[in-house]
């Protein structure tokens, strides 16, 4: 059965942190693919992002030379939701054995995602650290509420993720960088031009 990492958001902008997690479950999981699965709008942001054509065109530049595929599945399907976005894609690879990929900035606030719980129990999920938030991460309500799925990162094999819920807290090198401090570094620049 082939296997799939998921990496979602608004990659606004697409960064090299996104890059490392994603060829680090590559590797870590054996993949065989990574999709990045950009969304139109995430509902918990509400400042106005970059237009999605210039998200997409972003996120195609920066892993040209890489084993990742960018999805248009959010936009295909009209989902707002994360657990839309599953749902569609459980049914309509049935053959495919999917990961859930995130930073740990989104576990602290996972429990504010539609159906949160319901994502746990449907799909194999892998958190990677990031740093300063890594503390918050592991007092989260999620990390508490499937503390017992949790599978130790040094002791995976090819069967842990066989049974749901389950998922892992990789202890990764942390790489500094995100998308709303590069989004600030524009706007100084931008100031500091006018």
């Amino acid at each position: 059965m082939k296997k799939i990492g998921l990496l979602g958001g608004s990659f606004d902008p697409p960064h090299k942190g996104h890059l490392y997690i994603s060829l680090e479950a590559k590797r870590s999981f054996a993949l065989d693919e990574v999709w990045w699965l950009v969304t139109p709008q995430n509902p918990l942001k509400i400042s106005k992002p970059a237009t999605y054509q210039e998200r997409i065109l972003n996120c195609k530049n920066i892993t040209k030379n890489y084993p990742i595929k960018i999805k248009e599945i959010e936009k295909k399907i009209h989902s707002k939701f994360t657990y839309e976005t599953l749902n569609y894609l459980l049914n309509h690879y049935k053959n495919l054995k999917f990961f859930w990929l995130m930073g740990a900035d989104n576990l602290i606030n996972f429990h504010k995602w539609q159906k949160w719980r319901k994502i746990f129990k449907e799909i194999s999920v892998v958190v990677f650290k990031r740093h300063g938030y890594n503390n918050r991460a592991l007092l989260s309500t999620t990390y508490k509420s499937f503390s017992n799925y949790r599978i130790d990162s040094s002791l995976i094999s090819n069967n842990s993720f066989n049974n749901l819920p389950s998922w892992t807290y990789i202890n990764n090198k942390e790489i500094k960088v995100s998308s709303s401090d590069i989004r600030k570094q524009r706007l100084l620049l931008k100031g500091n031009k006018n």
